[in-house]
């Protein structure tokens, strides 16, 4: 990966998992811990939906990589947030 993706990857990464902070109310862990469980969204939702079979053709390349990290970072925030309420 050159450092341009690297560098796009985490961007998206981190609007992902401040937009899912923002969804998920409650089980956020501030704009920092948002962005870092963005990050990891962004690789399990990279991972797990095209092996699902969901793919995105909204409005172009940057806004379905959003779109599915976005996914993953509720999925992560959501599943966080059950664990820490037992």
């Amino acid at each position: 990966m050159t450092t341009e993706g690297l560098l796009i990857f985490l961007l998206i990464g981190a609007i992902a998992g401040w937009l899912a902070g923002l969804i998920v109310r409650g089980f956020g862990f501030g704009l920092i811990g948002n962005i870092v469980v963005g990050i990891i969204g962004a690789f399990f939702a990279g991972w797990l939906l095209p092996r699902l079979g969901v793919h995105f053709a909204v409005a172009g390349p940057f806004v379905n990589s959003v779109l599915h990290a976005l996914i993953g970072a509720v999925v992560l925030l959501a599943i966080v947030g059950v664990i820490r309420s037992m």
